[in-house]
């Protein structure tokens, strides 16, 4: 493979990418609050506008992972994946006016408390466990293989790259809290998209316009038409890409504890839900950029493919390979685009850092030392948060010794992000599931995805592939799916298999759906064969009363027979949130006290007729409040 090498000045700008970086983590912990309380520290105090949120929102799943493989995706397949773009409207609308009113004005610091007053202790501790592993794991892939890539292409020392940005990490994390993890992110997506922008402008511009690179790809096969085949085999289709995604996007932007850990630090819900629209723009923004590159790439190197030709060895190689050799001319732009790479990897492993604190202070801790001070549960935060990067950094030596294997552990992301929005949409819209149905289905769901996973894995290990279109990351979307094509789908084989074979070759945008709705089946299932849950015994600011909503246009009357028993009362829920208030006033060494001031900002959430002064369920979880430290 041909090797190139940075210049003096590619090294100086990757380099300020890191001390700034560094800076803003520094002046958020010497300014301000100066991180001294939990709030501050995991929820920059409930302080932020929607803008730095929105982008914050973006930055973190746009890992460095996407950022290599979208282009390739589109330079091997064409142009099919930028039909993903449709999933993003209904993917950031549910969230917006489902999950996170219900968060928001339940004032939860950590997602897995709504499973304990949804349900119970237990599924709360299920939860948390199950997210720590799936980040975890993820954490030292998303650090090692961007580095892995940049060593093989231009010779930058690998350890050296991961050392330095596990450190930088970890250190603006620890020391500057979820504020400077979410401008550090503002700061990265702006030199993100810069970067990306730089090399589609140098690219078409060395091909001979916009205007030819579209020419080129037409003539080459790679713009894609609608494919509207509903086999969910298929690996890439208009519906695979558009409603399979839609349960992707749920799983990221709807519970993913890194992303509502962002919609909580706004400073209202109505920001939090503006936040989200923003996100949306950005989004397509960022596909667009992605794709434009990948056709950029192809009609720069047409049919005299890098990966054929032995100057790469995989195709997550392969966009480093084109910025270096187009941008070899111009000092300071390859630079650019590596400040890019890592500032998708920054961005999202640092939002790793401050989301594992954040559950395991709130879940794993703080629930059985009630009576630890304000300050030293600050200061365990910060430690946790070091920790973690500590761990980031074993998972990269790690992944480095996995071979074969680092495609697998990427794909446990994937698996473990359908049954967790699974347990969540089995609270949330079916008021009659119980604990047990929940426990049960998140288990479940959990075995069936690592069924369905690994045994694709296996069967594809048996089965001879194709040498181009499936290798390493060929399609990555986002930190959920990278890997997921190469180990659970294969177009070039599923014609052949027949049985379990056949059902391994599922596509793995239908993942989440997939996992998410065995979650709800078997929850559904088991909750009636053991007891479904009495309306009265419901939390009515748990549910949210999707038939009530779409059907607006019934009379009044038809739509409360709609909620299954959970009436809905807005007096009722403004007294209940009032109680609420009063609760959260009247708890000593309650992080939350500070907010008390801020009720006007908390909009009503859905409440029963049933009286709260008499519903003993209510104060059950009022109490789960206090001893939660909500």
């Amino acid at each position: 493979m041909a090797q190139m090498y940075f210049s003096t000045l590619d090294y100086v700008i990757f380099a300020l990418l890191l001390v700034l970086s560094s800076g803003i983590g520094l002046f958020y912990a010497f300014t301000g609050g100066r991180q001294r309380t939990t709030q501050e520290f995991l929820l920059a105090d409930r302080s932020m506008s929607c803008l730095p949120v929105a982008l914050s929102l973006l930055a973190t799943f746009q890992s460095a992972v996407a950022i290599l493989g979208v282009p390739a995706e589109i330079y091997t397949y064409g142009t099919q994946y930028w039909f993903l773009g449709i999933s993003y409207i209904l993917g950031l609308l549910i969230p917006a006016h489902v999950f996170i009113p219900i968060f928001y004005r339940l004032r939860l610091t950590s997602t897995y408390q709504y499973l304990e007053l949804r349900f119970n202790k237990t599924a709360r501790i299920l939860g948390t466990i199950t997210f720590i592993f799936q980040m975890v794991i993820y954490m030292g892939v998303v650090l090692y293989a961007p580095a892995l890539a940049l060593n093989a292409v231009t010779g930058l020392d690998l350890w050296g790259s991961v050392l330095a940005i596990g450190l930088v990490c970890t250190v603006y994390t620890a020391l500057g809290g979820l504020k400077a993890v979410i401008w550090t992110d503002v700061f990265q997506t702006v030199v993100m998209f810069a970067g990306q922008l730089a090399v589609i402008v140098v690219g078409a511009l060395r091909v001979g316009g916009m205007g030819q690179v579209w020419r080129i790809a037409q003539e080459g096969g790679r713009i894609s038409g609608f494919d509207f085949n509903p086999d969910p085999f298929e690996r890439h289709t208009f519906w695979t890409l558009s409603f399979g995604g839609i349960f992707m996007m749920l799983a990221l932007y709807g519970v993913n504890q890194a992303q509502v850990q962002r919609y909580l630090s706004a400073r209202t819900e109505r920001e939090a839900i503006i936040s989200c629209y923003v996100v949306f723009p950005c989004q397509q923004i960022v596909l667009a950029l992605g794709c434009l590159m990948g056709l950029v790439m192809y009609a720069y190197y047409q049919e005299d493919n890098p990966l054929a030709n032995g100057y790469v060895k995989t195709t997550d190689q392969m966009v480093l390979y084109f910025v270096m050799d187009i941008l070899k001319d111009l000092p300071g732009l390859p630079g650019l685009f590596v400040a890019c790479l890592f500032s998708g990897a920054l961005s999202t492993i640092s939002s790793a850092f401050n989301s594992l604190a954040t559950v395991t202070m709130e879940d794993l801790i703080k629930p059985y030392f009630t009576a630890m001070t304000e300050s030293r549960a600050t200061l365990l935060s910060k430690g946790l948060a070091l920790a973690y990067g500590i761990i980031c950094l074993a998972m990269a030596y790690i992944a480095s010794q996995m071979g074969s294997v680092l495609q697998a552990a990427l794909s446990i992301f994937g698996m473990v992000g359908g049954p967790l929005l699974g347990i969540f949409c089995l609270g949330i819209f079916f008021p009659w599931a119980n604990s047990t149905g929940a426990i049960t289905g998140l288990l479940t769901g959990l075995v069936m995805a690592f069924w369905i996973g690994i045994g694709s894995f296996v069967s594809r290990s048996s089965t001879p592939l194709f040498p181009v279109n499936a290798t390493a990351f060929p399609d990555v979307g986002n930190m959920t799916t990278a890997a997921m094509t190469t180990l659970l789908t294969s177009a070039t084989t599923k014609a052949h298999t027949t049985g379990l074979k056949r059902f391994y070759s599922l596509s793995y945008m239908w993942y989440s759906a997939h996992n998410s709705a065995t979650v709800v089946i078997v929850g559904l299932i088991v909750s009636f064969i053991t007891g479904p849950m009495k309306p009265k015994d419901v939390n009515p600011r748990t549910i949210f009363p999707v038939l009530r909503s779409l059907l607006f246009f019934l009379p009044e009357r038809y739509r409360d027979k709609l909620c299954f028993g959970v009436p809905l009362d807005k007096r009722d829920d403004e007294r209940c949130t009032h109680q609420y208030m009063m609760a959260q006033k009247n708890c000593n060494g309650c992080p939350m006290t500070g907010d008390v001031d801020k009720a006007e900002n908390i909009a009503p959430a859905p409440l029963g007729k049933v009286d709260p002064e008499s519903s003993p369920q209510i104060h059950r979880n009022i109490h789960v409040v206090h001893e939660t430290s909500l």
